[in-house]
């Protein structure tokens, strides 16, 4: 079970959601004004469903306000299936999308999917010099500072760091972070990536080192 917050401006839309997600046993909040949103305590909630297209305020710049503030999974519900819309989304620090229409089942693995990625047991930690990750409390730390990542760009540093020196591919990462369900392709991995590294250059770690033409590798 979780708490999952809905954000929709169709009311209709909210319905759909709270019935096919309440059936699994989740408890949903429906919101159809996303600037309400901004002043919502987002730490009680384990997973956020956005729309793309509202008024007022779109879901790209709810998303990009709010990543800071929420450290759990975000999907887009969207009917914008574009490229470039995809990987605006994930560079706003999306974990994966939904697309609209959407069937029951796709929605329901979906959210378990990041769910279950959330919560599955860890007992132990992985240290690469001043780069610490926590698989307890899906930390990673540079020098003792922690840095920020979403569930995804840990969850990508996590699996690379599970295999040091090996070349992952964009698929594999993928396949092993998301799940081939995802609607995510190797763009949207590449930003994924991207971020990920800036935010450890930030704090002077450069753990990932890129093959050209191959993919990613952890840097011993």
């Amino acid at each position: 079970m979780a708490r999952i917050l809905a954000i929709d401006d169709e009311r209709a839309i909210l319905d759909v959601l709270a019935r096919i997600l309440g059936k699994d046993g989740h408890e949903i909040v429906k919101e159809s004004d996303p600037v309400q949103v901004l002043d919502m305590n987002l730490a009680r909630f384990d997973l956020i469903l956005c729309d793309v297209m509202m008024p007022n305020l779109d879901g790209f710049e709810l998303v990009r306000r709010i990543r800071p503030l929420f450290d759990g999974p975000i999907l887009f519900l969207t009917a914008k299936v574009a490229e470039e819309d995809a990987v605006s989304g994930y560079g706003l620090g999306a974990d994966d999308y939904v697309r609209k229409p959407f069937g029951a089942s796709e929605l329901r693995a979906k959210v378990a999917a990041h769910l279950r990625r959330e919560r599955r047991p860890h007992a132990h930690a992985l240290s690469f010099g001043d780069v610490r990750l926590d698989l307890e409390a899906r930390d990673l730390a540079v020098g003792g500072t922690t840095v920020p990542l979403t569930p995804t760009e840990y969850a990508i540093c996590e699996h690379l760091a599970r295999h040091p020196g090996q070349v992952m591919s964009r698929a594999q990462i993928r396949e092993a972070v998301l799940g081939w369900s995802s609607d995510a392709d190797d763009a949207a991995i590449s930003m994924q990536v991207s971020r990920l590294r800036k935010k450890l250059a930030a704090v002077g770690a450069d753990p990932i080192a890129t093959v050209w033409g191959m993919g990613y590798k952890w840097q011993l």
